[in-house]
């Protein structure tokens, strides 16, 4: 008797935890008509681009995965991102077209699709499509956990700059 007993309280015990992982540990689906394309130059972010027009896809915010953000980034011939840092660091994966990626103290790097670069924490760079042809990335950008807080924007990308080999 005292067996079934313990079996019975141990069972219940296995029971109810799982029941509470079920409901702490569930998918999160967030549905496409819920994520709107974001036109840059429509918004507060146009200070942040230059060179021609951007839009942002949303993929999923950091607010699911407490970490990091994912988004498709658009940029049409000739545009690209103001110098920027992140302080937990950026992938880029690029998906279509070609565009130009470049470090602070570093040369203009030509990105194809199915390149990934990596983005350190806190190195200073910029990113966008060739004079030529559109390219879109997904980018999967850390954040600060305790701030949220993903990207430093800084100053705009020169044309100088831009057009340097």
């Amino acid at each position: 008797m005292k067996k079934i007993g313990l079996i019975s309280v141990l069972t219940a015990i296995l029971v109810s935890q799982i029941q509470g992982s079920e409901t702490k540990n569930t998918q999160v689906i967030t549905k496409l008509e819920d994520r709107k394309s974001i036109v840059v130059s429509k918004t507060d972010f146009k200070k942040y681009f230059s060179g021609g027009e951007v839009r942002i896809d949303p993929v999923y915010p950091k607010g699911n995965a407490k970490t990091h953000s994912g988004a498709y980034v658009t940029f049409e011939p000739g545009a690209r991102s103001n110098w920027h840092t992140h302080p937990a660091g950026q992938h880029i994966i690029v998906t279509k077209g070609v565009g130009y990626t470049q470090t602070w103290d570093g040369k203009k790097e030509i990105v194809k699709e199915g390149d990934v670069v990596w983005c350190p924490i806190g190195v200073k760079h910029w990113h966008g499509a060739s004079k030529d042809i559109a390219m879109t990335h997904l980018v999967i950008t850390g954040a600060v956990e305790e701030t949220g807080k993903n990207v430093e924007w800084l100053e705009p990308v020169s044309d100088e700059q831009y057009h340097s080999h």
